[in-house]
């Protein structure tokens, strides 16, 4: 999850590929990104499944990339991007659209929900522990990512959470403060990551309110709690596609009916489970 999800520009491509675009030049039109870093992206998108490539012209020859069912899995973390950006990011260069759920014809949000018994859920009610194949070592991002300036940053319709989440430490250190780690050595021992990185990540944090100093310790804000949706279902797409023979990497269990918890989005109108065909924009 923290190698395909904590990359802004991979998450900016499968958004745009969900809202259909699946030639080169229609991602280069949709998003400010250099030749470059597109073909890159396309070539690790189609070696992870996320997208396949498929050759429509010979001579010279082109491609187009398609969603699979690994990346249509997505929308759940998409729309739950979605609800927090237009929640709690109010000075978009455009204002996002409404949702409206298809199945009963209301404007909605989405409502984090138990599988198991049906209830609405937060990070209040969920218990997370490492499971037969979890480790915070083990859960690590392998690769280095370089800090980027702010003229540096991808856009696009969920700039502020590419900006928190679009990195592979950043999105570790949103995990490790969800689970209680607050101090700066702590962030560091634990995921075992630069102190520069540590430090430009909870520098991002607390100026876009997720996280807040104070006594020398790093704390989740509402803004910050709030993440959880997203959190949640980046995890649970992450361990469907992504099995480890041992068994999962982190068990969540609801507090609430004492059954392991997997999370459901549902409409908060009609109480109906969401799925991203009987999603529309308003």
């Amino acid at each position: 999850m923290l190698g395909l999800l904590g990359d802004e520009w991979t998450l900016l491509v499968v958004q745009q590929a969900l809202l259909g675009a699946t030639r080169f030049a229609e991602f280069k039109v949709r998003l400010p990104i250099s030749n470059s870093v597109l073909t890159r992206r396309l070539q690790s998108l189609t070696r992870d499944g996320l997208l396949e490539r498929r050759v429509y012209q010979t001579n010279p020859t082109r491609s187009e990339y398609l969603v699979t069912p690994r990346s249509r899995s997505l929308w759940p973390v998409l729309l739950s991007i979605w609800e927090w950006e237009r929640h709690w990011v109010p000075d978009h260069a455009e204002q996002l659209p409404g949702m409206r759920h298809v199945a009963c014809g209301a404007d909605f949000a989405p409502l984090l929900t138990c599988h198991s018994c049906g209830e609405a859920a937060d990070n209040k009610d969920v218990v997370a522990q490492w499971g037969p194949s979890g480790s915070w070592s083990r859960s690590m991002p392998a690769v280095a990512t370089r800090r980027r300036s702010e003229g540096d940053q991808a856009a696009g319709l969920f700039p502020q959470t590419m900006n928190v989440l679009g990195n592979r430490w950043g999105f570790a250190l949103l995990v490790a403060a969800f689970v209680g780690v607050s101090r700066f050595t702590d962030f560091q021992s634990q995921l075992g990551a630069p102190p520069g990185s540590i430090a430009d990540r909870l520098s991002i944090f607390t100026a876009n309110g997720v996280l807040v100093a104070s006594d020398n310790r790093y704390r989740l804000t509402e803004k910050g709690r709030a993440l959880f949706g997203v959190l949640v279902t980046a995890l649970q797409w992450a361990q469907r596609w992504f099995q480890a023979p041992e068994g999962p990497a982190v068990i969540l269990t609801h507090t609430g009916c004492g059954k392991r918890f997997d999370a459901v989005l549902a409409c908060d109108q009609c109480a109906e489970p969401l799925t991203g065909a009987q999603v529309a924009t308003v």
